[in-house]
């Protein structure tokens, strides 16, 4: 597809997966945003918030992303 050595995957994989997780829980984290006290507190509770959504997402998107990786790379 786009001529990517498929020994380069992985990172592929990580750039795709950084995306995801990131867009997710960047759109997360700025949900709240009133700027109140409790940073420390509102932060602990959009943590939580984003890994307790993030793991499923990850668990099964991460064969899709693998497969993706694999399709954006070529071997040798």
């Amino acid at each position: 597809m786009l001529g990517i050595p498929r020994r380069y995957s992985h990172y592929v994989f990580g750039v795709l997966q950084s995306g995801l997780t990131s867009a997710i829980a960047a759109a997360i984290a700025l949900f709240p945003g009133d700027g109140s006290p409790g940073l420390p507190l509102r932060w602990l509770a959009s943590w939580l918030l984003a890994w307790c959504v993030m793991l499923p997402v990850v668990t099964f998107a991460a064969p899709f992303i693998r497969r993706l990786a694999v399709a954006l790379t070529r071997e040798g």
